[in-house]
């Protein structure tokens, strides 16, 4: 019985190797021990063999992904300070954390002074995504007119913002921060026109809509954008000081 059992064990892990599914191959001993213990069925047996390589496989394809995504650093929702920012809805948040508005191609939109938990919900939400299975992408402003200036360049622009369709969800951070010159303003338009209705967006800007045409140089191309982005979309306008500041500063100096 021994014999047999090592020789099963023998061909289990040969299998794994050749399904490139090596979990299997380390896990199958142990859960054979609980399977037999427990009574287990051979399809309950199967069933939990498989289910732990599907989860770790998910496991590492999230990590994967938010890797590829270029984040700038670890930012989850369950670690936003909603208490320093009242004005974010936390029902909503939480509802845009599932990604349903991926499937529906609506954008989200963060408005806010600096240091108000801009960037954390949206790489919180995009992190959310990641983990869904969906490809993120996500950059700054300034980088994404950078990148497209590049193919631009190499007369790959159409190339480019196919490709970039490919990704369900990107990040446009700190729009207004740098106001753009005519060529990287018409740049960033197509970036957004060619997801419209298409793919996501998540924007995030220091400055209200009504500002943004001093950083596009051109009132007509901010209204275009603006229409495109908002149509569908949600916006969500942040309140208060810095959090980044917080303790830093004398309360009597928050105005100055």
């Amino acid at each position: 019985m021994k014999a047999q059992a090592a020789g099963a064990g023998k061909d289990i892990e040969y299998y794994a190797r050749a399904l490139r599914a090596p979990r299997i191959g380390d896990g199958y001993r142990p859960l054979a021990d609980t399977a037999r213990e427990a009574g287990w069925t051979h399809e309950e047996y199967l069933a939990a063999v498989l289910s732990r390589e599907v989860a770790e496989r998910e496991a590492s394809g999230s990590a994967l992904r938010i890797k590829a995504a270029r984040f700038p650093g670890h930012k989850m929702l369950e670690d936003f300070n909603f208490e320093h920012q009242p004005a974010a809805d936390r029902s909503l948040i939480a509802h845009l954390g599932t990604g349903v508005f991926l499937e529906e191609a609506k954008n989200v939109v963060l408005l806010g002074p600096p240091g108000t938990g801009k960037t954390h919900l949206a790489v919180g939400i995009a992190t959310r995504a990641a983990q869904a299975g969906h490809r993120v992408l996500f950059d700054s402003a300034t980088g994404w007119v950078a990148r497209l200036a590049e193919a631009h360049a190499r007369g790959q622009l159409a190339a480019e913002l196919a490709k970039l369709r490919r990704y369900k969800l990107l990040v446009i951070d700190e729009v207004g921060y740098i106001p753009f010159d005519q060529d990287s303003a018409n740049l960033f338009f197509q970036l957004v026109a060619s997801r419209y209705e298409r793919a996501s967006l998540i924007l995030t800007s220091n400055l209200a809509f009504s500002r943004w045409a001093d950083v596009f140089g051109d009132a007509t191309i901010a209204s275009a954008m603006i229409d495109r982005i908002v149509r569908h979309a949600e916006v969500i306008n942040l309140t208060g000081n810095s959090y980044r500041l917080q303790g830093r500063i004398k309360p009597q100096n928050l105005a100055h």
